[in-house]
């Protein structure tokens, strides 16, 4: 494993010569959102080409960023992508995608078999007509060019009202956003890696903020206290959420 943001140690590892593929998200988020630094998704696409490696890119978490996700937003050109659940509005669904060269290849070898077995896409979970409903659904009406316009603008509503409460009353903390996914850091600093952001973790501190809102109407995820807009989301949700950040602040800080 190597740390997000670390090309050096990156570089080391793939030096070996016996590493396939990368394995990365866009950004790291199941630790709180940890976003690339400037030139970071360059050095790894160089690097892993310059060794012979496939990269992978996973944008289960990193499709808020838009249709496309990070991929698209971000001008990334992953070997493979993956996409999870998101696609189906939470019910279990995904997808994976490659470029035509990879395509060509796997084509070229697939042609190449006696016979191909293709027992290993059909089981108890294949073709799945309530997953390809709720991906159909969600494709046509929720991961769409208006509603992310929507969606991240209301995103950017949520980050500026809590950046705004930070600043105010001197907090040593800091907000995180990915389109229309935002969460809160108590660091001063946004963490650079993964193993940064876990040494950064404010349990005690996240249980508190997540209580406090939750008692006034304010239901956010339990971990890193993410929110994530949806086309049902509005403005007056986002200045509620607002106006309950700042009364937590001024109390503690009081």
């Amino acid at each position: 494993m190597v740390e997000f943001n670390d090309v050096d140690e990156l570089e080391a590892a793939l030096a070996h010569g016996d590493v396939a593929c990368v394995l990365a998200e866009p950004a790291l988020t199941n630790i709180g959102i940890v976003l690339p630094e400037p030139g970071f998704h360059d050095a790894l696409r160089t690097l892993t080409r310059e060794h012979g490696t496939y990269l992978v890119i996973d944008e289960t978490h990193t499709i808020c960023a838009g249709p496309g996700g990070a991929t698209r937003a971000w001008g990334l050109d992953p070997d493979f992508l993956t996409v999870g659940k998101p696609l189906a509005s939470g019910v279990p669904a995904a997808c994976y995608g490659m470029s035509a060269d990879v395509a060509e290849r796997t084509e070229a070898f697939m042609r190449s078999l006696p016979t191909t077995d293709v027992g290993g896409i059909g089981g108890t979970l294949s073709g799945n007509a309530l997953s390809l409903a709720a991906m159909r659904a969600t494709l046509e009406q929720v991961l769409t060019d208006p509603a992310f316009e929507r969606m991240i603008a209301l995103g950017e509503r949520w980050a500026d009202g809590v950046s705004a409460a930070i600043r105010r009353h001197d907090l040593p903390w800091e907000v995180q956003r990915i389109g229309c996914r935002a969460e809160y850091w108590f660091t001063p600093e946004p963490p650079r890696t993964g193993g940064d952001a876990a040494a950064a973790d404010d349990h005690e501190l996240a249980r508190f903020t997540h209580l406090y809102a939750l008692n006034r109407g304010i239901l956010l995820t339990p971990f890193h206290n993410m929110a994530l807009m949806s086309p049902a989301t509005t403005e007056a949700d986002v200045d509620a959420h607002s106006t309950v950040f700042e009364e937590m602040a001024t109390e503690l800080t009081g």
